[in-house]
């Protein structure tokens, strides 16, 4: 699949057929991670992989935070499901130590974006589907998984084959120039 139709074509996956999640595509993601640029190339993530039935079950727990989700008036984390079934749970950790702050701005965060977006992309090139889950008690799932103090969780990707292999179309998109401005703003 071409770059520019992974792009077009990428959506939000949060339910996964049972069917695993061959080693070589992983390898391919792992390296898609791996090449994303970083803050002085320093590479400040870290990814744990988590194939594991029980262990994705607790990450599903730790996903549904209810003084986040609860005033919002739901009752799950949309994705909550799809981190219990999908074969595989990514949980992209960084650094921040390893990466570098500019006026007060942290570069893991956007280290971690890049890559993650690699993530998705090389996903989305090989039939698989992911979806990006930022709500998590973070303490529970650094204690579940042995993660240091000092490396933050960023995020949690289930990956899998998508249940519904039909394409759909998503969300709408502000139009180009809604979003670009040329020579300066407005």
């Amino acid at each position: 699949m071409d770059i520019f139709e992974a792009i077009r074509t990428r959506r939000s996956t949060r339910r996964f057929s049972d069917r695993a999640v061959e080693q070589e595509k992983l390898d391919k993601i792992f390296d898609a991670i791996r090449q994303a640029p970083s803050w002085a190339n320093m590479q400040c993530w870290r990814i744990v992989a988590v194939k594991d039935e029980g262990t994705k079950q607790k990450i599903s727990e730790y996903s549904f935070v209810e003084k986040i989700f609860a005033p919002m008036g739901y009752k799950a984390n949309p994705s909550q499901k799809g981190l219990a079934e999908a074969p595989v749970v990514l949980v992209m950790c960084a650094d921040p130590a390893g990466s570098g702050q500019v006026r007060g701005q942290d570069y893991y965060l956007a280290d971690i974006g890049i890559a993650a977006q690699n993530l998705m992309l090389a996903a989305q090139g090989q039939g698989l589907g992911t979806v990006f889950v930022g709500l998590y008690d973070e303490d529970e799932i650094k204690k579940l998984l042995g993660i240091p103090d000092n490396v933050r969780v960023v995020g949690l990707f289930p990956l899998g084959y998508p249940r519904d292999d039909k394409k759909k179309d998503g969300p709408p998109r502000k139009a180009v120039d809604e979003i670009v401005f040329n020579e300066k703003w407005g």
